[in-house]
């Protein structure tokens, strides 16, 4: 499959109660790579994977949460096109430019408003400092993976979970105008018609963002790392216990997306997720429907029951 358009997320940045707590859990516990630190104050971070620049960006503030999510696009004649798709759209508001480097070693960022009240940017170019795996240069002769990782160590930042009110106009949004697969669905009410939940794709993955509908605007479930093996999903548990870090669900597996999975926090309450598996998705396949009387097995798949606070706790 030619991947065109919005090519995978490209980063995520979150407000944290205290940076260097902050700083400690991301880079030591979950194990992602501290690249640089700006004048603003904030910190970029990449996991060991990641050809580019960086994925997860934190900066210090009195709520936590997500300030924005980032999607790097397939080239700059993109970005000016889906820039113009979106505002065409009138789906958005508070749209703006950011000037390129604004983040270290990033292109110009394309930034606007999604209906559940999500701030959202697209962008094309990023520096590229690679893997640390090659060894006659950077994407030759690569061992398996770098030497000197750290706690966790996912491959990738993956996806977001993000709560909000208009699902249906961020939905439209992001199938419509950004080009995205709907690749499982959540439906309520009487007739099964009520969309509750969607889990959205612009690759092969089983999903790139997900949204829970919600009396709230702009809020943040969790921002999620692969790793590649149930092995891995269930020594990540043993880091979680023996750095005593507060964990939230699983080792478990979910039904939607059939994703291995364990859920914990970062010290400001920002939830965190390391998976693996999952299906391969192609936009020719049919879209998955759960409904909200089969939640409990949607969400996590052994047990079958809701965990209340999984879907109340957010930031």
């Amino acid at each position: 499959m030619a991947v065109t358009g919005v090519l995978r997320p490209g980063h995520v940045a979150l407000r944290v109660l205290e940076l260097e707590p902050a700083v400690k859990h991301y880079r030591d516990v979950l194990g992602l790579e501290e690249v640089t630190r700006d004048d603003q104050g904030r910190v970029f971070f990449k996991a060991w994977d990641e050809h580019d620049h960086h994925s997860v960006v934190l900066r210090e503030a009195d709520e936590a949460g997500m300030d924005y999510m980032g999607w790097k696009v397939d080239s700059p004649a993109t970005l000016k096109k889906l820039a113009s798709d979106v505002e065409q759209s009138g789906l958005c508001t508070d749209l703006s430019w950011i000037p390129a480097g604004e983040h270290p070693a990033t292109g110009e960022r394309f930034r606007f408003t999604i209906p559940t009240g999500h701030v959202m940017e697209l962008f094309a170019e990023k520096g590229i400092v690679g893997n640390n795996c090659g060894t006659d240069g950077e994407n030759t002769n690569p061992n398996p993976w770098p030497d000197g990782m750290k706690g966790i160590a996912p491959s990738r930042f993956d996806h977001c979970l993000l709560y909000g009110d208009d699902l249906d106009g961020t939905v439209k949004l992001f199938t419509e105008v950004l080009g995205f697969g709907l690749a499982e669905q959540v439906m309520a009410g009487e007739d099964k018609s009520f969309m509750i939940g969607a889990f959205l794709s612009c690759s092969n993955k089983a999903h790139d963002v997900a949204f829970i509908r919600q009396p709230v605007k702009g809020k943040f479930h969790h921002a999620s790392f692969e790793l590649g093996s149930w092995e891995k999903v269930l020594r990540a548990g043993d880091i979680l216990s023996r750095t005593k870090t507060s964990i939230d669900i699983g080792p478990t597996r979910h039904g939607i997306t059939r994703g291995e999975t364990i859920y914990f926090f970062d010290p400001s309450g920002n939830r965190n997720e390391v998976f693996s598996g999952g299906y391969i998705y192609y936009p020719d396949k049919p879209t998955i429907t759960w409904w909200d009387v089969e939640l409990g097995p949607a969400i996590f798949y052994h047990d079958r029951k809701l965990n209340e606070a999984f879907l109340s706790v957010f930031t």
